[in-house]
């Protein structure tokens, strides 16, 4: 898992340029749950800090912490002065100061389990709140995104990443709202959807593509016939569904210690 965690750094230039950002919509959200103002903020495995940047132009005042330096170098170039970055994983950071914000951004699924909310809880303020956010992006059209699972089926079976507890897709609540639902750490656990279409090139899919991990694990040779093989059977165009899937949580009452 850390192998597989640390293997964006060297597409990061690529991640930086074909990932989408995030909308303002998501910090309405973020901030409409708190119910107050969120003054600081500690991301979880910042990447290339799209999401740092929509909560630093709120005013907040993010610690991006990023445990690729390659990724944290493409990070530091794009966002505001007032972000402190850090690198090092989530198990690795000091509990010196607590937040009145923990994110994560299509990233938490590369901490480790054990001990992960009672480290989170004891980076929040007592009244502090946590929010995770992320989702796959697919072809909206299901007829082209059978297609393309068949272009790179010899090569790869899956490109998404399971459910960490394996909370299947149809369940009501989905991870890691599970896990914080029973944690004992946090309470008021929400789930909401924020919705994203776009249509682009083709070739910017595939851009897309190449700096999703599974893709990441081939060879370079097989990685890029793979992506040769998906290119040539979608059109000039294509649109996709890249829903936010947030899951919002607040520390529940006394102590937030963390082993």
């Amino acid at each position: 898992m850390v192998e597989r965690a640390l293997s964006f750094g060297s597409v990061a230039a690529a991640y930086e340029r074909f990932r989408p950002g995030y909308p303002d919509e998501l910090v309405d959200e973020v901030l409409g749950y708190a119910g107050r103002p969120l003054r600081t903020a500690l991301e979880i495995g910042a990447g290339t800090g799209k999401a740092t940047r929509v909560f630093a132009a709120r005013g907040i005042l993010v610690t991006a912490t990023e445990p690729d330096p390659a990724m944290l170098a493409e990070l530091r170039h794009h966002v505001p002065d007032s972000v402190v970055t850090l690198q090092a994983t989530f198990e690795d950071l000091p509990r010196t100061r607590a937040y009145d914000l923990v994110f994560a951004a299509a990233a938490l699924h590369w901490t480790e389990p054990t001990q992960r909310w009672a480290r989170v809880a004891a980076m929040l303020h007592g009244d502090g709140i946590f929010a995770s956010f992320g989702g796959p992006m697919h072809l909206a059209d299901p007829d082209l995104e059978r297609t393309v699972a068949a272009a790179r089926a010899p090569f790869l079976a899956d490109d998404n990443i399971p459910s960490p507890d394996g909370t299947p897709e149809e369940s009501p609540m989905q991870w890691p709202g599970t896990e914080l639902s029973v944690s004992g750490y946090f309470t008021d656990v929400r789930q909401s959807t924020i919705e994203r279409r776009a249509t682009i090139p083709a070739r910017d899919y595939v851009g897309h593509l190449s700096t999703v991990s599974a893709y990441l694990e081939l060879s370079g040779d097989v990685r890029e016939q793979v992506l040769g093989l998906i290119l040539e059977v979608l059109p000039e165009r294509v649109t996709l569904v890249s829903d936010l899937t947030l899951h919002l949580a607040r520390v529940a009452g006394g102590p937030t210690t963390a082993t």
